[in-house]
């Protein structure tokens, strides 16, 4: 009951589900049930941030729980909420609410198909249009969803100031405090659940028109005492001194939130950020707005359709300036490629002083965009995410200068000060990422209100729920009971094992078993495959030679066949899953669908030369491959023993560039590259495709104005100088330092 006004709540018992994730057999090895503290160095001075259990809260949490209670289990309770659309017209909406356990570690809890996250109710949705005030029916809302959220999470007070023994999936009991810990939520629920006005800082009491000073400004966290204190006053014949003193710790006029009564609990710290609307919606979306303005859409435009292919690079062949409701995964995909775009263009208004610091603005965005994705953190780590930071807030300024913004006071920039401590206190941002819960409304809302007949919808969901739940339940029962041993095996396997390297893998037949000599010169590019080939042929013989006896010995050296087996892709898989990471392209033109001409292909790649490392670029050179392919086995026999070994295994034809610089460019950091010329013509080998390390997406030096006979199947061929793009992925990113 509400403003004497009654609504319906579907909801379940919260502590039955925690019960039910904490008490999952499948989950009891993985189970995490004590703080841990992880350093990097011998001396324990550097700190190291992998997971919730790693960070500074459930530490500090569990010796305050000691205090009364020895041997206390916590249960970190994290809570999304989110209200989705239903339906395209008529406007129906549905409020779900969901929950987790911190005890489950990150990369089993946010993965949809091992069902840790639980809706636990779908709030009221009503729009109380029969109250005619603004301010009084925002305020009946929220005080509406305080009410209802309440009532859900009640079992959490005794629960958690007590204790309740809970029995785990292993079998063994635990006295378990279950805590409000984590609040996942965009920024329409932060402002709610902690009662602060739109524009404010969920997190602090900074004044909006000092957000845009960025570390200069000054602030102090919110404090939830005197937020309760303010709360205490209220006083329904005497409503003005309460409203006075909410005004003063700047929180709505709510008369009872949900979180009031939850034991060890900080509403305003529990808010985390929020990759998914703050980086991606936010930061991302900003830059190619105020990228647009400073060099154009028309050009910009033109550079994104002259890309060269990738595979994790994905072509917008229409560009990016006009694309309107974009998802936080076409964000992230523009983030790969968005420094390409302006590395050399000019801006249309300004000088070259202006030019470079706005590139500058835009690496840093971007280096913070990717070190707060970063799985696992350090110190060293977070104070470079600090650094970054400081560079984009000091840069930034140009935008101002060139009138593209005159200031920023934005929330979302904002909340990136509090970044560094929210990770030392629950860890790695992926953990608590509103991206994992908004994939629920997929399984929890769209197809559940699909199943019904429109009508009086909720009650259906949640029979239709109930139902798939208990199949589910029933599945897993008879599977264990039929294979009880089996699963138990393979678990304890799965566990002992650590997460594998990527693998090159090649198909177990050609892509073409037959491809003339002239063919693969002629349609693959391959002009000097005779002379490398017999290159090839000397080097493995004879590893110390020189250049001229080499040429004079290649002399002699012919191939004995005039067709050969060719591959047109190098994968790199995942073996745990056989999931494709990385793919490197090696096709000719062909006549596709609908007798459509499909243009020619041949990416780029990162090759060892046998000093590489796991980490950075010496001991690397980039090549583009032109041709893959193996020796027939009655090819082989005519060579010399000693290279049977280098014959017997797919060999790459590739075109090098220049050797990495030894240190990358000033003001965007990126490495420059050109083509490797001898004598007039291109630098080739043959090597073993297993030197291939990974490919690598190039960045065309496109000049003033992108050329208009370049497209992105001719750019590699046409442009003559390149730089190495260090943000195509994650991966990347950390191996190019």
């Amino acid at each position: 009951m509400v403003a004497g006004e009654a609504f319906d709540l579907h909801y379940r018992d919260i502590m039955e589900c925690i019960k039910a994730l904490f008490g999952d057999p499948e989950l009891s090895e993985h189970l995490i049930l004590a703080p841990e503290r992880h350093y990097v160095d011998k001396d324990q001075t550097i700190r190291h941030y992998c997971d919730l259990y790693t960070g500074k809260w459930w530490w500090s949490t569990q010796k305050e729980i000691e205090k009364e209670r020895p041997g206390a289990t916590i249960i970190p309770v994290i809570i999304s909420s989110d209200k989705t659309q239903v339906t395209l017209f008529r406007n129906k909406a549905a409020y779900p609410i969901y929950m987790t356990i911190g005890n489950i570690p990150k990369h089993i809890r946010r993965k949809v198909s091992n069902q840790t996250q639980v809706l636990i109710g779908y709030l009221p949705t009503t729009k109380l249009e029969h109250i005619t005030s603004d301010a009084s029916r925002r305020r009946t809302i929220a005080n509406l969803y305080h009410a209802s959220v309440q009532y859900i999470l009640k079992p959490l007070e005794e629960a958690g100031a007590t204790g309740v023994p809970i029995k785990s999936g292993a079998g063994s009991w635990h006295q378990c405090h279950p805590l409000y810990a984590i609040f996942s939520g965009d920024y329409q629920e932060q402002v709610l659940s902690t009662m602060c006005k739109y524009t404010e800082c969920p997190k602090c009491d900074i004044d909006h028109k000092q957000m845009g000073e960025g570390v200069q400004a000054a602030f102090n966290l919110r404090d939830p005492n005197t937020v309760l204190d303010a709360l205490e006053s209220f006083d329904p014949e005497n409503p003005g001194e309460f409203i006075q003193n909410c005004k003063e710790a700047k929180i709505k006029p709510i008369v009872n939130p949900f979180w009031k009564n939850l034991p060890y609990s900080d509403p305003f710290q529990a808010i985390c950020p929020d990759l998914l609307h703050q980086v991606f919606q936010g930061l991302v979306k900003y830059l190619v707005a105020w990228l647009t303005k400073a060099y154009g859409a028309t050009e910009l435009d033109a550079r994104c359709r002259r890309l060269p292919p990738n595979h994790h690079i994905r072509l917008f062949m229409k560009g990016i300036t006009h694309l309107s409701h974009l998802s936080g995964k076409e964000h992230k995909q523009i983030c790969s490629f968005l420094l390409g775009l302006v590395i050399d263009a000019p801006c249309q208004e300004g000088d070259a002083s202006h030019k470079a610091k706005l590139l500058r603005t835009v690496v840093g965005a971007l280096n913070f965009i990717y070190l707060a994705q970063y799985p696992c953190h350090m110190d060293a780590t977070l104070q470079l995410l600090e650094e970054e930071l400081q560079d984009f807030n000091s840069d930034r300024d140009v935008l101002i200068e060139l009138g593209i913004r005159e200031d920023f006071n934005i929330m979302k920039l904002h909340f990136f000060e509090h970044y560094r401590a929210l990770i030392e206190l629950f860890g790695p941002l992926d953990g608590v990422n509103t991206e994992y819960f908004e994939r629920l409304h997929i399984d929890f809302v769209k197809e559940a209100y699909r199943a019904t007949n429109h009508k009086d919808e909720y009650w259906q969901m949640v029979l239709w729920l109930e139902r798939k739940e208990k199949i589910l339940c029933h599945t897993k029962y008879i599977n264990w009971l039929l294979h009880p041993h089996r699963q138990d095996n393979e678990k304890k396997k799965i566990n002992c094992q650590p997460k594998p390297a990527w693998q090159l893998r090649m198909t177990k037949h050609p892509s073409i078993k037959s491809v003339s000599i002239e063919t693969v010169i002629r349609e693959y590019g391959a002009v000097h495959f005779r002379e490398a080939f017999a290159r090839f042929i000397i080097t493995t013989q004879h590893t110390n030679i020189t250049s001229a006896e080499l040429e004079k010995r290649a002399e002699h050296i012919t191939l004995p066949t005039r067709n050969l087996p060719v591959y047109h892709r190098i994968k790199f898989i995942d073996p745990s899953s056989s999931q494709i990471l990385d793919s490197i392209h090696v096709q000719p033109k062909k006549i596709g669908a609908h007798n459509r001409q499909m243009p020619a292909r041949f990416d780029t790649a990162l090759i060892n030369d046998g000093r590489g490392q796991k980490i950075g670029v010496k001991g690397y050179r980039v090549a583009q491959v032109r041709v893959v392919f193996t020796l027939p086995d009655r090819v082989k026999r005519e060579f010399p023993p000693e290279c049977q070994a280098a014959l017997s295994q797919h060999l790459a034809y590739v075109e090098w560039f220049t050797n990495f610089p030894s240190k990358p460019e000033l003001n965007h950091k990126l490495y420059k590259l050109k083509r490797s010329y001898i004598h007039g013509d291109r630098l080739v080998s043959i090597i073993p495709v297993r030197n291939i390390a990974r490919s690598v997406h190039l960045f065309p030096k496109f000049g003033r104005v992108a050329q208009r006979e370049w497209t992105w199947s001719t750019v590699l061929e046409k442009c003559s100088t390149f730089f190495v793009n260090s943000f195509s992925d994650p991966a990347m990113y950390v191996f190019v330092v």
